[in-house]
């Protein structure tokens, strides 16, 4: 009887690792605006759904980190839908708070942009999988706003 169920599980576990998942990737981390206590920056995060059926996005999380710090985080909870049999393009708002890019001032100065990892989870609803989450991460050079930017 044992045997009849380690082949099950085993069956369920083969049929589930091969189910086709949606895929993600961060394409752009971009300056958006300047405001009194921060800087908003906007991660875009193109998903691809591979069922013909739109799917529920429960949250995204990040954490955008500089120089081995946290420097921003959070979650943006129920940020819509994936589109059925498509690719959806999502707009993920970090908000840097100007304290913190006081602490960067070494690296800010040498070129004028923070060098960032951004490492994002996006949390799917998955028919009979349940929640499903697809890590992210990223790495790159954020340009610091000028003046002509803020006007």
């Amino acid at each position: 009887m044992s045997q009849l169920l380690d082949q099950a599980k085993n069956f369920v576990a083969e049929k589930l690792a091969t189910i086709k998942k949606p895929e993600a990737t961060i394409t752009d981390v971009d300056f958006k605006r300047v405001s009194l206590d921060s800087v908003d920056y906007l991660a875009k995060v193109s998903v691809n759904n591979p069922y013909g059926l739109a799917l529920p996005i429960c949250e995204i999380s990040y954490v955008l980190k500089s120089a081995g710090r946290v420097i921003a985080s959070g979650t943006m909870p129920d940020p819509g839908s994936l589109k059925a049999s498509d690719t959806t393009l999502l707009e993920v708002p970090v908000m840097v708070p100007h304290s913190i890019l006081v602490s960067l001032a070494r690296d800010i100065v040498a070129d004028w942009d923070i060098d960032y990892v951004l490492d994002l989870g996006l949390t799917i609803d998955l028919p009979i999988i349940g929640n499903f989450t697809i890590p992210l991460s990223n790495e790159g050079e954020i340009k610091l706003p000028t003046i002509s930017d803020m006007f």
